[in-house]
């Protein structure tokens, strides 16, 4: 090594050997400093009860954390944390503070709290637990139904309105302290005074509670009991009715006027709708009953900033009336003193995420815990809605039978004897003669309603020699055809089946089997060639049509709305395609979807149906007797032993999966077990069923029992770290 020619020769030999001792114990104390100050818990209710967010049956209770100093203004019960469990940080709710834990061990610290903002309130925090034993599920899967996803942006931006509101309000009063009041100013109370009459004081305190429940009960008039049901809601009475609306009316504005009354006596209200378009019916009509800015409706399709905006708004107290799809059973309304569930029937209210509430149950349960008023309706009636009457749960609003012939359309089988004897292939005929007369002459005057069960074109194919079902050579799935010009295709691998013949006869040619809309629309525009055909369905749902006459063709459920007073007329196509599926609620589902689609006709109008007038359920459709149906549907049951006469858990899974499951519950007294037996037609490699699924009966009041012995089993199986690959469902909708 040789030295730099401008640099002294000792200079290569200066570098220190090692770290001087100075500057290590400066470095140890830098990182001293940098290390976190050691935590002391708050002084005031010091242990924060938290659920964690697992999905783990065996993990479902509250676990005790300390809360630290620091964050003893924030740690407030309700809020979001963040929590050391099992070496990773997991979200959770803090549920309540308490002075100390059952624990003996050391607790840790609380990590975060994410947001200050309590949005678990204690009554969605009880009504969720409730939910959650009611369905043998767990507490984190039910608090994340109800509580939507945090939004920061959105949580600042509300913090920041009512900062400024506040503000504004402060300057407001300070500016108002130093004005003199005039005589004939009213007091700042925001209550309308009463003029007392001459006389004592009894008759002054009878004056003001008749202005009190006097109130305009609206589209209600029309019913039996409706003015009254609106008086109970408008005095804050827990009123509960199974509502039977009537056709051709506006059953948005009965709801609104129920909002409005409940609004009157300072509580708050819960509306539950199938879908979006409903929710849009229901909120311009709460617009046009309570003015703009009193109420809010939640969808999906509002996007999580602005959704989340809406429901801190219903946290906060700012509005009292929500109306949404299922989602919104869990608003936080304050003081709730009304829930409203429209078309109970339907399935998108069961909820397709684990435990899959149904809105009704949770709903009811909710109304029962908080004294609220319930107003179950739709223009059928269900027999889980039939079965809440009998048990004196609720009362029937529905109206005479002089008022309900007034208002409901003429309803024609086209399978009837007049039907027969004019034309004899009404009977089997898909488009009979009746069908296609009412739909001309109505269509002289208004817009004809086509309801189809299926969407599509021609969904299901037959051999025309032997009518067995034709089916692809390579894989034996369905054969269908997609359009006007497609070849017959299969509906599991897509293979064209341009060569087809059917292996039983040999035959080449086939049959449609199920006319979809879209090939429904083509035939009627051939038979009325000089009106507009316009479809609605699953792709492109039409809110609503013009008053102009056309044909509307749809399937159940996507019926637009008629302006004008409704339809001149309705044609209720393939009722054996509803009929004949195999569904234990067939024919209730059958009635519900043809009752929707006829309640859409004007009053005066036609509506005809394509089914066998002998069966009972078509002579429930011709009188217009949902509620007779439900009650003979529910009495049958009751005789078989069906749902919802009795209470009943499914088991699906692997075989094995079931089994082991069934091996592990202790089943309650009077339980049954039914099965199991295969489901579904997808098969092992060796010929066995891939999926099975065993049915646990109990009577209605054994319930409690079944759904806690489910549990336990989970509870036995999660803490064994075993796989839970068998579902468990509470109420299935299909058990057939």
């Amino acid at each position: 090594m040789t030295a730099q020619p401008d640099q002294p020769e000792a200079a290569l030999f200066d570098l220190p050997a090692g770290e001087p001792k100075e500057t290590a114990k400066a470095r140890a104390a830098s990182a001293k400093s940098r290390r976190p100050a050691k935590r002391r818990p708050a002084d005031r209710l010091p242990v924060a009860r938290v659920v964690v967010d697992t999905p783990l049956p065996h993990l479902d209770r509250y676990f005790d954390y300390r809360v630290p100093a620091d964050m003893d203004q924030t740690a407030v019960p309700g809020c979001r944390v963040k929590v050391r469990f099992n070496g990773r940080l997991l979200a959770g709710f803090l549920a309540e503070r308490v002075e100390s834990s059952e624990f003996s061990g050391r607790l840790a610290y609380v990590e975060t709290v994410v947001s200050p903002e309590p949005v678990l309130t204690p009554e969605v925090l009880a009504l969720s637990r409730a939910v959650a034993d009611r369905y043998a599920g767990t507490l984190s899967d039910v608090l994340r139904l109800a509580v939507p996803p945090r939004h920061a942006r959105v949580e600042k931006e509300v913090d920041r309105r009512a900062r400024e509101k506040a503000q504004d309000l402060e300057g407001t009063e300070e500016d108002q302290a130093g004005a003199p009041r005039t005589a004939e100013e009213p007091p700042p109370t925001g209550i309308e005074p009463v003029a007392a009459p001459p006389g004592d004081a009894s008759a002054v305190q009878e004056t003001v509670e008749t202005a009190v429940l006097e109130v305009d009960p609206g589209p209600w008039d029309a019913y039996a009991e409706g003015p009254a049901y609106v008086r109970a809601l408008r005095g804050g009475l827990p009123a509960r009715a199974i509502w039977n609306a009537l056709p051709g009316t506006d059953w948005t504005d009965a709801i609104a006027v129920a909002a409005e009354a409940t609004l009157a006596a300072e509580r708050g209200s819960v509306i539950v709708l199938p879908d979006g378009r409903d929710v849009a019916r229901v909120d311009e009509a709460l617009s046009r009953r309570l003015g703009e800015g009193r109420h809010v409706a939640l969808t999906a399709d509002l996007g999580p900033a602005e959704r989340y905006r809406r429901w801190l708004a219903v946290l906060r107290g700012e509005v009292r009336v929500v109306v949404g799809t299922r989602a919104a059973v869990f608003a936080p309304v304050r003081d709730l003193g009304l829930v409203v569930l429209w078309d109970d029937g339907d399935d998108v209210h069961v909820d397709p995420h684990a435990p899959y509430p149904h809105s009704r149950t949770v709903l009811a349960m909710r109304a029962h815990r908080a004294g609220a008023g319930a107003l179950i309706g739709g223009h059928t009636r269900t027999t889980d809605a039939q079965l809440l009457l009998e048990s004196g749960w609720a009362h029937p609003l529905i109206a005479d039978r002089a008022t309900l012939r007034r208002r409901a359309p003429l309803v024609r089988a086209a399978g009837d004897d007049r039907e027969l004897a004019r034309d004899q292939a009404a009977r089997s005929a898909r488009m009979p003669s009746v069908a296609l007369r009412s739909a001309r002459e109505a269509a002289r005057v208004g817009p004809v309603l086509f309801q189809v069960p299926r969407r599509g074109y021609l969904n299901s194919l037959a051999c025309a020699g032997c009518r067995e079902p034709a089916r692809c050579d390579g894989c034996r799935g369905p054969l269908a055809v997609r359009g006007s010009h497609a070849l017959p295709s299969c509906g599991w691998c897509g293979r064209v089946a341009g060569q087809w013949a059917c292996p039983e006869c040999g035959v080449t040619r086939m049959r449609a089997v199920v006319v979809g809309a879209r090939r429904t629309a083509e035939e009627l525009g051939r038979a009325f060639p000089a009106l507009t055909v316009r479809t609605s369905g699953r792709e492109d749902v039409l809110p609503e049509v013009s008053s102009r006459p056309a044909l509307v063709v749809a399937t159940p459920g996507a019926e637009p709305v008629a302006e004008g007073g409704g339809y001149a007329a309705a044609v209720l196509l393939d009722g054996w395609a509803l009929l004949n599926r195999a569904d234990l609620r067939a024919s209730e589902e059958t009635l519900r979807r043809w009752l929707n689609a006829a309640a859409l006709v004007r009053p005066g109008g036609t509506v005809v149906v394509s089914a066998d007038a002998s069966l009972p359920l078509v002579q429930s459709l011709v009188r217009w007797d949902p509620a007779g149906f439900a009650e003979r549907e529910l009495s049958d049951r009751r005789e078989l032993g069906f749902p919802p006469a009795v209470s009943m858990a499914s088991i699906t899974g692997g075989p094995e999966h079931v089994r082991e499951l069934l091996d592990q519950i202790a089943l309650p007294t009077g339980a049954e077990l039914l099965g199991p037996v295969p489901v579904g037609s997808e098969t092992a490699d060796d010929g066995s069923h891939v999926t099975e699924r065993a049915l646990l009966r109990v009577p209605r009041n054994g319930i409690g029992e079944l759904a806690r012995a489910l549990k336990a089993a989970a509870v036995a199986r999660s803490a064994r770290r075993d796989e839970h690959l068998a579902q468990v469902r509470v109420d299935p909708l299909r058990v057939i």
